[in-house]
């Protein structure tokens, strides 16, 4: 995983519960950077999940919550960072565009990025269906960053799961408006 995902992740934590919880963290994990991360280092998805776990542990939040949290968090250090691809209509165009032009783009920028697969459909005005597929299993986080990208659309959704398939490698989304 890209380094931002995890210096925007230690930010959060700052943040929202202290640098008391981060140290903690860093300290009880097995962390295969001992907790040093720089944004454009390259690490593993694995690091993630010990910190979101433990964090987990440590608040009693559950951890699809915590990850949906980050991602609406990450969505807007994403949006200032990248203006252009927000270059769209409306939130259904956005999401139709990450598989064929935001990725792409990503790719350009960073070609050893292992990044997840997103298939579209906008079955309506108010409706759309999105099949999220990675390896890495991190569903939630890509519902946090959809939620997020609907507040910077002002846009109202509600986002289902239909369903998950292979231990959540496969996540069939559906997105409505309010």
């Amino acid at each position: 995983m890209k380094g931002i995902i995890f210096t925007e992740f230690l930010e959060l934590l700052e943040n929202k519960f202290g640098l008391e919880i981060v140290q903690k963290i860093i300290d009880e994990c097995d962390l295969t950077t001992n907790g040093v991360y720089t944004s454009v280092g390259t690490y593993s998805h694995k690091d993630m999940f010990k910190m979101v776990g433990k964090l987990s542990q440590i608040k009693e939040i559950p951890v699809p919550k915590l990850l949906t949290i980050f991602g609406e968090y990450f969505f807007v250090t994403l949006s200032n960072d990248y203006p252009h691809f927000m270059e769209k209509s409306n939130l259904f165009s956005f999401l139709d565009s990450i598989e064929k032009y935001i990725h792409p783009e990503v790719l350009k920028l960073y070609p050893e990025a292992e990044l997840p697969s997103f298939e579209a459909e906008i079955n309506s005005k108010d409706e759309m269906t999105l099949n999220y597929m990675s390896s890495r299993k991190l569903s939630d986080l890509a519902i946090g960053l959809i939620k997020g990208a609907s507040k910077y659309f002002n846009e109202d959704i509600d986002i289902l799961k239909i369903s998950e398939k292979d231990d959540g490698e496969i996540v069939i989304l559906k997105i409505k408006k309010k």
